[in-house]
């Protein structure tokens, strides 16, 4: 199961914040899959698994996972969550097979709803913002002009590291995406 995390609505779609939501749809349309709604967000059906998209907003992102996982029958370590990282910069793929949130609140969610941190996860950089913008206004912000002709690129890569560990695997997607 792949989960892209990201805020809901039209206010929030090319938010640094939601490149999770974008790289899993972008994943999810290469494998000819359709995001329908269901209970615990929008799901995409792929023949190796499901992609998710919890409609909780960010900060409650274990509201959706928690339970999806359950309903299935899943461990933590059938998850695999894509999400932002503002200490990584802008464009830099981080691929890990646990680990803690990095003060990330979606994971934060994710780790308390499951009650382990022993999950996978692709960390997409987004950079720090410039001294003079709070973190939140960042990370809600869009992209600026030069991020944004890079960003289809980025999203590309990841995508290849997504398909990379459904069909070989975590470590074999860190040994060539990682760095």
């Amino acid at each position: 199961m792949i989960v892209g995390l990201g805020n809901p609505g039209p206010r929030y779609s090319r938010t640094r914040h939601n490149l999770g939501f974008m790289t899993v749809e972008a994943f999810a349309a290469e494998h000819g899959g359709r995001f329908r709604r269901s209970r615990f967000g929008q799901v995409a059906e792929l023949d190796f698994g499901w992609v998710l998209k919890p409609q909780t907003y960010m900060n409650r992102s274990g509201e959706a996972v928690g339970p999806f996982l359950r309903y299935h029958r899943m461990g933590p370590d059938s998850l695999v969550v894509v999400a932002d990282d503002l200490d990584l910069p802008f464009g830099t793929l981080r691929i890990r097979r646990a680990g803690s949130s990095g003060g990330h609140n979606g994971l934060n969610s994710i780790i308390a709803a499951l009650g382990t941190n022993a999950f996978g996860r692709v960390r997409l950089g987004i950079s720090r913002p410039p001294a003079a913008i709070d973190v939140i206004d960042w990370v809600l912000m869009p992209f600026t002009e030069v991020e944004v002709h890079r960003l289809a690129e980025v999203i590309d890569r990841a995508v290849k590291a997504l398909d990379t560990l459904c069909n070989d695997g975590i470590e074999a997607a860190m040994n060539r995406f990682n760095g």
